[in-house]
């Protein structure tokens, strides 16, 4: 093999491969079609609302929350603007730098996630933790924290 032909993955790589490649493009799918179904959200709504309740007061700076939520600014000033409509969320200028701009979860918001909560918890449990064993899980949880590592060497990785 030249230096220049590509290592082609093997039979064995390319299983896992479509497995992980068919993750990747189903559950976000499933994760989004059980929240609208139930809550009349998307899944990157809920991320977004549920990042902002795991905080101290319930606020982040937009540009962390975007990183949190593994978007961009632009993306979540668009998500951000339609949960403010809802009552969900409320933008405000960051005191201690107007530059930036801050992103709170209301007491509708924080209503919001506790009455979504519930049925996202049962969906997630059912279609990943369910069918796997704990050696599974732990085995899928150190695999996800390396390719993020890879992914992402010196930034965010989600649930890193």
């Amino acid at each position: 093999m030249s230096a220049d032909e590509p290592h082609w993955l093997d039979d064995e790589e390319q299983d896992t491969w479509r497995a992980l490649a068919g993750l990747l493009i189903q559950l976000p799918g499933a994760l989004d079609a059980q929240l609208q179904r139930d809550a009349g959200i998307s899944h990157f709504e809920y991320q977004v609302l549920a990042g902002l309740s795991m905080t101290p007061e319930r606020t982040l700076r937009m540009s962390v929350l975007a990183q949190f939520a593994v978007a961009s600014l632009s993306r979540l000033s668009h998500t951000v603007k339609r949960l403010e409509k809802q009552g969900w969320v409320r933008r405000t200028p960051d005191p201690d730098d107007g530059r930036y701009t801050l992103a709170t979860l209301t007491d509708a918001g924080w209503d919001k996630v506790v009455a979504t909560a519930p049925g996202h918890v049962a969906e997630v449990r059912r279609l990943v933790f369910d069918p796997l064993t704990k050696a599974q899980q732990k085995q899928v949880r150190e695999a996800g924290r390396r390719i993020n590592t890879t992914i992402s060497p010196e930034g965010f990785c989600p649930g890193g």
